[in-house]
């Protein structure tokens, strides 16, 4: 009997675990890497430099870091207050791991909406771009890509030399 406690205990702590971990990729908030590595805020920030923003849209600029800053730190507050959830049921003879998951989601589509409405403020920023600024983003949109491709070809080429 006492292994099957131990199983249950094991089974539970590591669905715990699971429930831990998609909490904190969850929680990357934005600076988060979107869709195959890249997302905006990330991109024009690397290339502020080269866009030479006006006076309108260096205001843009400001408000959507600042929105950005906002929501990381809220983030980061979330996810410590997801992981004091998950210690504390874990401390539970019984965990309700449906509850903490309920909890996870809950947290998981607010964070998920406030990083759209940060995605909001820095696309509000490039739709006021002119065509030449448009292609400096562009152009490291493309760079970026490539770079993914390249090494995801790699990462193929070794997993498949290991068979």
């Amino acid at each position: 009997m006492s292994t099957l406690i131990r199983r249950g205990a094991v089974a539970a702590a590591a669905t715990c675990f699971a429930i831990v971990a998609s909490m904190a990729h969850a929680q990357g908030g934005p600076g988060h890497r979107g869709a195959h590595g890249i997302d905006v805020e990330r991109v024009i920030a690397q290339v502020k430099e080269r866009l030479a923003l006006d006076s309108s849209q260096q205001q843009l600029w400001e408000s959507a870091l600042a929105a950005t800053k906002s929501v990381r730190e809220a983030a980061r507050a979330e996810h410590e207050r997801l992981h004091a959830a998950a210690r504390a049921e874990l401390a539970k003879a019984e965990p309700d791991l449906a509850a903490l998951a309920a909890t996870v989601d809950e947290a998981q589509a607010s964070t998920h909406a406030a990083r759209r409405q940060v995605r909001g403020e820095w696309l509000k920023l490039y739709a006021t771009f002119s065509p030449a600024q448009k292609q400096v983003v562009r152009d490291e949109l493309t760079r970026r890509l490539d770079r993914i491709e390249t090494f995801r070809a790699k990462m193929k080429e070794r997993f498949d030399n290991r068979s």
